[in-house]
């Protein structure tokens, strides 16, 4: 039987709050601490989970016992007689969670605590019990950290990966709040044995490279499996124009006219009925360059003889010219775009593999056209599998879900603005649960990043966030965290974050672990940097002035003369 810490003094301001009075020499009640009351519901006792959301003293030192700040009150209350443990006296308040049921989840009984109950603080082994679905290296489980209010290790925080990996995730943070720390914990433990995922991380600052660190750390290797990790560098991006739609190239040609956008929709519209899914970009300027029509043309664009078009003159038309020159100066002076060659989704995807993609040295619209074309031919795979439209050997068969972590999301589903990629996310967003296709963005700027986007996203990992603007995007996007905890959100220190949604049993605030692989994302030491360049400076001015005069043939001269 466990010792009470404080007695129900009576419902709080809310009809899910209750009030307690409890002595805290200790300082053991703290803000987000969990505490229980014992009632019986049904007829059978249970324990009803609260947690602490507010504390007020109910005994201060009068002002005259600190009129001397050399002298502690304490001192002066001993002097006079005063009781010290009558002033560690507190009016708590605590939220009900309500009792655990392994099938229900957690269920509110509706009925605060009778005045004079005794409270209980939730033992260790209950919230490792409660809080969480599972156990650090069982399967689906995704260890991050430990329950911030207790010692480290004492009650470890997972997530069910089978929540985030089909209703989606958000890591949302301030910048040097340690989001993508956070992400590399995620990606090991998906990694690991237990797991074995298939991940895509989309990389835009080439900060992920370390985790190829997995593939010799002995944790993340069994009998018959090895964690593998492959960095798609830039250089090797490769994405066939054919996959690309029309909106995709009105979005990478700039300052179209509206005659440029009509020539250019019938010429997309040729080339995919004609040739489907194996046009080239000679296909396009040819379709361009006969205004869009189903007229014979030679393979240089040429109109035969048979043309009944021929009298319009659209080799000389300046928007056919000045559209072709797009074409050319988007399409064919990338290193990205192949007429014939893509990214296979196989070699991307598959189990027990990482694969980075490094976007650090590509146009900003580009990235996003890669982003989009991978997510779309991604979720057109798992339909077509799903559907049973594809079998072995196609190329749009992918026999397992896969999971998309974005990192600077709200440069991909961007508030107030049009990009490609921001439908097909929101598709996937939408209707991914279905044929296995999970996203998780990593976001610095949550006012920046779309409102529908980032409300789809069921698992939530808020860290610091300090802009009020952040702050109210937050709350109206994320409706599974309590007020009190997004009020925590400013004061929570690097590598704190508070979990909520579908992969947790409640909302709970946690110190993330430390990594088993190198964290790639450090911010540079600038002090260190610059004393390092000055000493090198130093040393080689040093050596300048200190160098023997050169032995030209006038010295040589000279010393011969002397000699």
């Amino acid at each position: 039987m466990y010792t009470p810490i404080g007695t129900t003094k009576g419902p709080g301001e809310t009809p899910h709050e209750y009030t307690f009075i409890a002595p805290d020499p200790d300082q053991r009640v703290k803000y987000g601490e969990f505490v229980y009351y014992e009632a019986a519901i049904d007829g059978q006792p249970r324990c009803i989970l609260g947690r602490v959301t507010r504390r007020e003293p109910l005994r201060l030192y009068p002002d005259t016992f600190m009129a001397d700040p050399a002298v502690p009150p304490q001192a002066v209350a001993e002097l006079l007689g005063f009781d010290r443990g009558a002033h560690d006296l507190f009016e708590i308040s605590a939220t009900v969670l309500g009792y655990y049921d392994p099938a229900m989840g957690f269920v509110n009984p509706r009925v605060p605590p009778r005045s004079g109950a005794p409270i209980y603080i939730a033992p260790d082994a209950m919230l490792a019990e409660v809080l969480c679905r599972g156990r650090p290296a069982e399967q689906g489980s995704v260890h991050i950290g430990s329950l911030l209010s207790r010692p480290t290790g004492a009650v470890p925080i997972t997530l069910d990966a089978r929540g985030f990996t089909s209703t989606h995730l958000a890591i949302i943070a301030s910048t040097g709040a340690g989001k993508s720390y956070l992400a590399g914990v995620i990606l090991e433990e998906l990694m690991q044995p237990h797991n074995r995922a298939a991940v895509l991380v989309i990389d835009p600052h080439a900060e992920y490279d370390t985790l190829v660190d997995m593939q010799l750390h002995e944790a993340f290797a069994c009998e018959g499996y090895r964690a593998e990790v492959k960095v798609v560098r830039p250089k090797d991006i490769q994405v066939r124009v054919s996959s690309l739609t029309l909106g995709d190239l009105r979005y990478l040609l700039p300052n179209l006219t509206d005659r440029m956008h009509h020539v250019l929709g019938r010429a997309y519209n040729q080339v995919t009925r004609r040739y489907r899914d194996k046009w080239t970009r000679g296909h396009l300027k040819v379709a361009i360059r006969s205004g869009g029509a189903d007229e014979p043309v030679t393979a240089d664009g040429y109109r035969l003889p048979d043309d009944p078009l021929a009298d319009n003159e659209l080799e000389d038309d300046p928007t056919v010219g000045a559209l072709i020159w797009r074409v050319e100066s988007v399409l064919e002076n990338s290193a990205v775009f192949n007429d014939h060659v893509s990214l296979p989704l196989d070699a991307l995807f598959r189990p027990g593999q990482c694969t980075v993609l490094q976007l650090n040295e590509i146009p900003e619209r580009e990235q996003q056209i890669i982003v989009a074309t991978l997510l779309r031919r991604l979720n057109q795979a798992r339909m077509d599998t799903v559907r049973q439209r594809a079998s072995e050997g196609d190329e749009n068969y992918l026999p397992y879900p896969a999971f998309v972590l974005i990192e600077e999301a709200h440069n991909y589903a961007p508030a107030n603005a049009d990009v490609v990629t921001t439908q097909i996310l929101k598709q996937i967003l939408s209707e991914g649960r279905k044929f296995g296709v999970a996203v998780g963005l990593i976001s610095q700027r949550p006012g920046k990043l779309d409102g529908d986007v980032l409300s789809q996203c069921m698992t939530q990992c808020i860290m610091r966030i300090v802009n009020p603007v952040d702050q109210a995007r937050v709350a109206e996007s994320v409706e599974s965290v309590g007020r009190d905890l997004l009020a925590e959100l400013p004061a929570l220190s690097k590598g704190q974050v508070i979990v909520a949604g579908s992969s947790v049993n409640t909302p709970v605030m946690v110190q993330v672990r430390q990594r088993l692989t190198q964290h790639g994302a450090e911010n540079p030491d600038a002090p260190a940097e610059w004393r390092r360049y000055f000493d090198v400076e130093r040393e080689r001015q040093r050596q300048r002035d200190n160098a023997a005069p050169a032995d030209t043939p006038m010295r040589r001269g000279i010393e011969r003369t002397f000699r």
